[in-house]
């Protein structure tokens, strides 16, 4: 038998949003061309006490945030680039026209390669490929498939009575939050 049990008894640390993704780069400017050029990044002040080459980006709600380290190769064993696996760490954004991403990047010369995710008749188009450094790139139309919570609050299955009735628990400010910002964004996709 089954019993349902809170995680514990914290409530989830206050966090808003993702604020950037941190990448180590052998050039900076190889690195900055790329994420302006192919993905539309725009370069933006970063904090002038840093002691060390890097860059700050920005778009689509999200920065990303370069730091050069040339001596990345040494620790690369890796003579030809990696396989593109869909699989594997990633960076993902939604875009509008999956098509126009795959003819661009033809006309481009980058390697990519597809993927397909179907469920309960709605179809993910996805492609991935790598930047300068190796780190992979998806874009997707993920938003074809809705993002539905499994549960407004944390659980974890405890062996016990599992059939038993059970007083729903009760969610913690960071869970409420969450599912209000879900149901905001959920009320805006629809319109």
């Amino acid at each position: 038998m089954m019993e349902i049990e809170e995680v514990n008894n914290y409530e989830a640390l206050p966090l808003l949003s993702l604020n950037h993704v941190s990448l180590l780069c052998r050039s900076v400017w190889e690195s900055l061309r790329f994420y302006e050029e192919v993905l539309g990044f725009v370069l933006i002040k970063r904090p002038s006490s840093f002691k060390f080459n890097g860059a700050w980006l920005y778009n689509y709600g999200i920065g990303i945030h370069l730091i050069e380290n040339p001596a990345i190769d040494e620790f690369d064993t890796i003579v030809e680039p990696r396989p593109i696996n869909p699989k594997d760490n990633h960076i993902s954004f939604q875009c509008t026209d999956v098509g126009l991403v795959k003819r661009r990047l033809e006309d481009m010369g980058m390697r990519y390669v597809t993927a397909v995710v179907e469920d309960e008749g709605n179809r993910v188009d996805q492609v991935f490929f790598h930047d300068p450094d190796g780190y992979m790139i998806e874009l997707c139309n993920c938003q074809n498939i809705p993002i539905i919570p499994l549960s407004s609050c944390s659980f974890k299955p405890r062996l016990s009575s599992f059939n038993k009735a059970t007083t729903p628990a009760k969610c913690g400010f960071m869970e409420n939050a969450m599912m209000e910002s879900l149901s905001m964004e959920m009320l805006n996709i629809s319109f």
